[in-house]
């Protein structure tokens, strides 16, 4: 990983493998072209989900990522600018957080019948995008595309610690 520095919290007991997730979120940025960046991923609880939901969106009901960027379209503009400056020159670039409804998460990996790690990145990747100033309902469709080629290439495998 670049130098990017990525912390996880998980407060559930989805057994997700924090290591993982940090080289996930990783790359993603490496990908984007993000070098220099800080991102907190944080794993949350129907409730606590919920909460945030109603807070932030004004939407009773669980849901399975929120993305909180600390950018403004306008600073997204001037860090592109920035990156091209010399190492050193430029200050950490403080993204954001995303976070991710880990139950929900398996809920919807079981209705979609596809592997949990597999929504797990799904939901990671598109809430990285997120702060990176993506925004799925405005492109037509430019966030969705990007999202599956990144999840093409990612490792996500090791998302969730295997049973013991």
């Amino acid at each position: 990983m670049s130098g990017n520095l990525v912390e996880v919290v998980n407060r559930t007991r989805v057994p997700v493998d924090r290591e993982a997730v940090a080289a996930l979120v990783g790359a993603v940025l490496d990908a984007e072209g993000v070098d220099g960046a800080e991102v907190g991923v944080a794993f949350v609880g129907d409730g606590r989900m919920r909460a945030l939901n109603l807070e932030h969106r004004g939407l009773d009901r669980v849901t399975d990522v929120l993305a909180f960027p600390l950018e403004a379209e306008d600073e997204l503009a001037t860090w592109r600018e920035l990156e091209a400056a010399p190492p050193g020159d430029v200050p950490p670039r403080l993204l954001g957080d995303v976070v991710v409804g880990a139950r929900q998460a398996l809920r919807q990996a079981r209705a979609g019948d596809v592997p949990p790690a597999f929504e797990l990145a799904v939901l990671l990747v598109h809430g990285v995008l997120h702060l990176l100033g993506h925004d799925h309902e405005a492109d037509a469709g430019a966030m969705a595309l990007r999202q599956g080629e990144l999840l093409e290439r990612l490792d996500w495998g090791r998302l969730l610690v295997p049973a013991a």
